[in-house]
């Protein structure tokens, strides 16, 4: 059952998708590279995952206690990001920015919503699995899986980032 949620569990806010939120990141931030090693469609982690549809990705020496809890809640979600309706190289841009700002404002743990794929041909979630090949080639990302019934289930996904040093 879902109703072992804490009582004061807050929703994240929703995030603004509009590129006008980002004109004042610092382009000379370490943070810059994510968007300048600009992300491979080429690439698929398919081979590295389980292909049920609970996909979890942790980096190496990532402990698997760290993808239960990030499943279960253990990170407040500080924002989320919804890709509903982008074609493939918009969703792509806006997730790169989005986590670009996640790092510099240091939120630990965010959610991006792909969608089921209930609007695309065939009823196949395109963004789905090109948010996950996205993922795992940035390298501030440290887990990630799919998010609880609670947070979207199977048409999102739960991010846990680097904890940044604070300067």
């Amino acid at each position: 059952s879902s109703s072992n949620a804490p009582p004061h569990q807050h929703h994240p806010k929703p995030f603004p998708r509009t590129s006008q939120h980002f004109t004042h990141l610092d382009a000379s931030s370490q943070n810059s590279a994510i968007l300048e090693a600009s992300l491979s469609d080429q690439f698929s982690i398919e081979n590295l995952l389980d292909s049920d549809d609970h996909l979890r990705f942790a980096r190496d020496g990532v402990g698997a206690d760290v993808l239960t809890k990030l499943h279960r809640g253990h990170w407040a979600i500080r924002q989320q990001l919804d890709l509903h309706g982008l074609r493939t190289d918009q969703a792509r841009d806006t997730l790169a920015e989005f986590l670009q700002l996640a790092i510099k404002r240091r939120w630990r743990c965010v959610a991006v919503i792909h969608g089921k794929g209930f609007g695309s041909v065939n009823q196949v979630p395109v963004l789905k699995g090109k948010v996950r090949d996205w993922l795992v080639q940035i390298n501030s990302v440290v887990a990630f899986c799919q998010a609880s019934d609670a947070n979207g289930g199977s048409g999102a996904i739960v991010i846990l980032l680097k904890a940044q040093l604070r300067d």
